[in-house]
């Protein structure tokens, strides 16, 4: 105990540089964090990826459309257990900036391809299927908007409009969604299809995309090859891929963000690791004297050392701590954020044991070099230092 308070006040002698490392730290970490869960958050729809899922588009590109018809046919290929079809609706409540992700869904086969994943009171579950004009909500947007079941909202399209010539359309709240798994994506909505296709006035008896789930992810093969051979040669080919492919894909469309987040936590860590590394170095040089009289009262070589590393240790863990606490308020504060639309932006356990590893590295890298220096020490060098 008496050689943490020594190293605690070894660490706050002075203020001013104790309080500027310590704020360089906790920057690092500060950024480290945010920009951790923002990965975590962007590659969330592939981490959560089911191996037997399956997404089936238009070949030339998933903007364009398939006939309604090719669910039927997909649907009795061997291997396969159930398949949902979408379509984009691109919609937004009020206001054209206060965009809300809406699928016109199959709401018979929602859950039988998506209930890994979905979580919802199955009387809601069942109300929303019997109601045409009912529409299934997320919790992030009900949250967002306020919404609860029994509201009736009205939602425009930016992309469609009605036979009469509008383009917004009303839903009842049926039932609000959860995630099963903490950054499962709940800022969608579901509406029905069969209401969406027999009220626009363009566009009819088209689907977007087909998610579907094979009984055994060792079919997937087949079952792809099956799909994609049953309709070679049609005006409207399509291309099927595993479920975590189709999401990769989609995300390497923005860039390599992966990289992008790496190359700036690197930067950041780097430009940390050099000055704490200069200011424990110049901090343990400052003492000389007080090590060489430390060694005369008795203590050991062995003894030093190790406070010079845990000097280090708890310089590091400080600001490392501090950091990822301001980090994570940040993050609960874009949570709430109106039109954020990823996933919940968390610090997961793979993320904090990852920040507690930086931080051992961090404090022993910078901590050794003073701590060697000052095991080698010599006393009578020690004393006659200026």
């Amino acid at each position: 105990m008496s050689d943490l308070y020594l190293v605690y006040k070894n660490l706050t002698r002075k203020k001013l540089r104790f309080f500027l490392t310590l704020f360089a730290i906790f920057i690092a970490f500060l950024i480290y964090g945010a920009l951790s869960a923002f990965d975590t958050a962007l590659n969330a729809g592939v981490e959560l990826s089911a191996d037997n899922r399956l997404v089936s588009v238009n070949k030339i590109n998933f903007t364009q459309p398939l006939p309604i018809s090719y669910v039927r046919k997909v649907q009795t290929i061997e291997g396969i257990e159930a398949v949902v079809h979408f379509n984009w609706f691109g919609g937004y409540y009020k206001d054209p900036r206060q965009q809300v992700l809406t699928f016109a869904a199959d709401p018979e086969n929602l859950l039988a391809v998506y209930g890994d994943d979905l979580a919802i009171d199955e009387e809601h579950h069942k109300k929303w299927q019997n109601n045409q004009q009912g529409i299934l909500v997320g919790r992030a947007v009900a949250e967002q908007h306020g919404w609860k079941v029994g509201d009736r909202i009205p939602l425009n399209s930016n992309i469609f409009s009605k036979e009469d010539g509008s383009t917004s359309w009303e839903f009842d709240v049926e039932g609000i969604y959860t995630g099963k798994h903490p950054q499962a994506d709940t800022n969608g909505v579901y509406i029905h299809y069969k209401y969406f296709n027999e009220t626009q006035s363009f566009g009819g008896d088209y689907i977007g995309w087909m998610g579907i789930k094979t009984i055994d992810p060792n079919l997937n093969e087949q079952v792809i090859k099956s799909i994609d051979e049953m309709f070679i040669n049609t005006p409207f080919e399509t291309e099927t891929v595993p479920e975590k492919a189709f999401n990769k894909g989609f995300i390497a469309q923005l860039g390599n963000i992966g990289l992008i987040i790496s190359s700036v936590v690197f930067a950041a860590f780097f430009i940390i690791l050099v000055i704490v590394g200069f200011s424990m170095v110049l901090a343990i040089r400052e003492r000389t004297n007080e090590i060489g009289v430390m060694k005369t009262l008795g203590f050991s070589s062995i003894r030093i050392f190790k406070m010079v590393l845990m000097e280090s240790f708890m310089l590091t863990f400080l600001g490392g701590i501090i950091g990822l606490a301001v980090a994570s308020l940040f993050l609960g504060f874009l949570n709430k954020a109106p039109q954020f639309p990823l996933a919940d932006l968390i610090l997961t356990n793979n993320i904090l044991l990852q920040a507690a590893a930086v931080m051992i590295l961090l404090g022993l890298i910078t901590g050794i070099i003073p701590a060697v220096n000052a095991l080698r020490l010599n006393i009578i060098t020690a004393l006659s230092r200026r």
